[in-house]
């Protein structure tokens, strides 16, 4: 081989391996374009929010969310009602409107209302008709966005009874309902050596904080509640359990006797009476028969009105247009409490306000008015009707009366979704409203307890030659 050749072939080996360089420099740059494109494609997908329900992709709910600058989401409470089975309705479920600033949600179990401002909650149990309301907080009030109301997720899970949580580092939401959970546990329990997990729809609530209320033996009926990963909070000996939501505690039975224990195993009330109602959950306030007399505990189980009345709070079904959500604190301070034939006003916290003296609570309209009412309290003002003698007058929240038990009826009318109190007395009357105002009675926006009863105390002279 002479130099020319071997200077040729170097050359071709020399280009070779150049060609072979930038084949591969060409191949990596590709791989590394096309690692960064699936990188680019998997961030733009990870960007994009997902939203499950019980498992499943949900786009429609996720474009009903709301993002706030602070964080807090919002959802629209009549749009989003009909994704967990409910229908909604403008106004309240005791009161049906057209209104706007008031919607109700209702489906086979349970009716929820919600307020334009409000931070409360209104729940009804429609399988129990013998419940009364119950009431939930949520941290931020009900608001109007472009005419419609909105709540925030906390409220979605209080009224719903679902788990709502939302993963911004994998930027998921995921919604779990009740009936998803309860399905998930009801195996689990098994595991846990318990015959099965309670099927009643007030107990599977406890699931949403955890708990587990179990039957232990079919054939003794032992009732416990255990923590979701099997830890024991109540030991299964019980009678039967239920779960209070309002409180989180539970309501235990044995030997046909009920109480209440904490999840911490503390003995609120103990198991010696027939039964236990929650009368109040701002002011703490149980309802306990025994031995078929009637009287008030708070949660630490001491005695605010002795076991030794008739009766307990008011058929609210005969004043079903008054808009009263609890039987048992009427005009937002006074207990109805009956003994034998008459009737007294406690306040809440256990003070005896009037003797035992009235013959009913509320005007009952008869035929004779085809336009009146039926009356029990006039709700702005915390003022109560009450009756002796076939004769009324107006009561407030401190137990004094307005004027002497001198009208011959006090009942309401609505004009046009308006409502107007009217107090009749000598084939005369006087729209309640004005005497309240120009006897220095505000509303309750306006007024305190204590401006209320300086009020009063001011006022009572003139009030009573007013009416008479």
């Amino acid at each position: 081989m002479n130099i020319i050749e071997e200077s040729f072939q170097n050359k071709e080996e020399k280009k070779k391996k150049r060609i072979g360089r930038i084949l591969l420099i060409s191949i990596i740059l590709v791989i590394i374009i096309i690692i960064a494109i699936i990188s680019y494609l998997m961030y733009l997908k990870s960007q994009v929010l997902k939203l499950t329900i019980d498992g499943k992709l949900n786009e429609n709910v996720k474009q009903l969310l709301v993002f706030e600058d602070d964080g807090t989401i919002y959802v629209p409470i009549k749009k989003i009602a009909q994704y967990f089975g409910y229908e909604s309705y403008n106004g309240e479920y005791s009161e049906k409107s057209e209104t706007q600033s008031k919607c109700y949600l209702q489906n086979n179990t349970e009716a929820i209302n919600f307020e334009l401002g409000e931070e409360k909650i209104y729940k009804l149990d429609l399988v129990d008709t013998s419940s009364d309301y119950e009431y939930i907080y949520i941290y931020k009030p009900v608001k109007s966005i472009n005419g419609e109301l909105y709540m925030t997720t906390e409220g979605l899970e209080k009224a719903f009874n679902l788990s709502f949580e939302y993963n911004q580092d994998k930027n998921t939401i995921t919604i779990l309902t009740i009936p998803y959970l309860y399905n998930y546990y009801k195996s689990k329990v098994l595991d846990f050596g318990y015959a099965e997990l309670s099927n009643v729809s007030v107990n599977q609530k406890a699931i949403l904080n955890d708990q587990l209320i179990v039957l232990k033996d079919r054939s003794k009926k032992q009732y416990g509640v255990i923590k979701i990963n099997g830890t024991v909070i109540l030991e299964p000996k019980y009678d039967n359990i239920t779960y209070l939501p309002n409180t989180g505690d539970f309501l235990v039975e044995t030997n046909k006797k009920v109480g209440i224990l904490s999840s911490n195993r503390e003995t609120k009330i103990p198991i010696m009476y027939d039964s236990i109602q929650l009368m109040d959950k701002d002011s703490g306030l149980y309802l306990v028969k025994q031995e078929n007399k009637y009287g008030v505990l708070d949660i630490n189980g001491n005695t605010k009105i002795y076991i030794e009345n008739n009766q307990i709070g008011v058929d609210i079904s005969r004043f079903t247009k008054n808009n009263i959500k609890n039987k048992y604190i009427l005009a937002n301070n006074l207990i109805p409490v009956k003994k034998d034939d008459y009737w007294a006003l406690f306040d809440k916290n256990g003070k005896q306000l009037t003797e035992y003296k009235y013959d009913s609570l509320g005007y009952v309209a008869s035929n004779n008015n085809k336009d009146a009412i039926s009356l029990l309290v006039i709700p702005d003002y915390d003022v109560l009707v009450a009756c002796k003698d076939k004769k009324y007058t107006l009561v407030n929240s401190v137990g004094a009366e307005l004027f002497p038990i001198v009208a011959d009826d006090i009942y309401m009318t609505i004009v046009r979704d308006e409502k107007y109190y009217t107090i009749g007395v000598n084939d005369q009357t006087i729209d309640a409203i004005e005497y309240l105002n120009q006897n220095g009675i505000t509303p309750r926006q306006n007024t305190t307890s204590s401006d209320v009863d300086n009020n009063q105390e001011s006022n009572d002279e003139e009030q009573e030659n007013s009416v008479e």
